[in-house]
C-alpha cells in the first residue's frame, strides 16, 4: 500500500512539473503575446511565481517518494539487489531537472523579479527569454525521463 502512494505522490508531482512547463510554453506564452509589453511581462512574472512555488513542493515530492521508493525495494530485495537502469537514468535526469529548476529559480527569475520592480520591461524580457529557453530544455528532459521509464 506505501508503495502505491509513494507512487502516486511521485506520478501526481511529475505531471504537474511537466505538464506545466508544456502548458506554460505552448499555451500561455503564445497567448500573451497579444498584449502590451508591461501587461504580458507582469502577467507572465505573475504566473510563474505561482507556478515556480508549487514546481518547488513538486521537486520536494518527487525527490523524496522516488528516494523512499528506492528505499523501499532495496529493502524488499534479496541481496545484491540492484537499480534497474531505467530507474538510474530516471534518477539521474530527474536531479539534472531539479538543478535547472534551482537556476530557473535563483538566476533569470530573480532578474525578472528586480526587473518588473524597476519597471524595466527590456532586461524582464531578457528574463523571460532565458527562462523559456531553460524551460524548454526541462521539458525535453522531462519528457525524456517519462520516455526512458515507459519504454524501459
Amino acid at each position: 500500500m506505501l508503495a502505491h502512494l509513494l507512487k502516486l505522490v511521485h506520478v501526481l508531482a511529475v505531471i504537474l512539473w511537466v505538464g506545466g512547463m508544456a502548458f506554460v510554453l505552448g499555451f500561455l506564452r503564445p497567448a500573451v503575446a497579444t498584449l502590451e509589453p508591461a501587461a504580458r511581462v507582469r502577467l507572465m512574472h505573475e504566473v510563474l511565481r505561482r507556478f515556480l512555488q508549487a514546481v518547488l513542493a513538486a521537486v520536494v515530492l518527487v525527490l523524496a517518494s522516488g528516494l523512499a521508493m528506492l528505499a523501499l525495494a532495496a529493502g524488499q530485495a534479496a541481496d545484491g539487489w540492484r537499480m534497474p537502469a531505467s530507474w538510474s537514468a530516471m534518477a539521474a535526469l530527474g536531479l539534472a531537472m531539479a538543478a535547472i529548476f534551482g537556476h530557473i529559480r535563483l538566476a533569470p527569475y530573480r532578474c525578472l523579479e528586480r526587473a518588473v520592480a524597476g519597471t524595466d520591461w527590456p532586461s524582464a524580457g531578457a528574463a523571460l527569454a532565458s527562462i523559456r529557453r531553460w524551460v524548454l530544455v526541462n521539458l525535453g528532459l522531462g519528457v525524456l525521463t517519462v520516455a526512458v521509464v515507459l519504454l524501459g
